[in-house]
């Protein structure tokens, strides 16, 4: 997602430069749009990556199987409850 800040962030510079530069404003706007082109490509395939790996390609937390090894049924187990 930093690439995408990136790319739209070479956009805007191109959009402000466009502004101050009248006898190249059309070519600045075209690099622009370039750039926004760029950016939305790239967010496109991130969000293509994430939904083809599915919920199986997240890391689960290390649980401890014995729930007796916990330091919170340790401690309610010492005070008697």
């Amino acid at each position: 997602m930093k690439n995408v800040r990136r790319l739209r962030a070479m956009g805007s510079l191109c959009r402000q430069q466009a502004a101050y530069n009248p006898a190249q404003k059309w070519k600045l706007l075209a690099e622009a749009e370039y750039w926004e082109h760029l950016a939305e490509v790239e967010m496109s395939s991130y969000f293509e990556e994430c939904n083809t790996t599915g919920s199986d390609g997240f890391v689960r937390p290390n649980i401890p199987s014995n729930s007796n090894s916990t330091g919170w049924n340790a401690a309610s187990s010492a005070s008697g409850r």
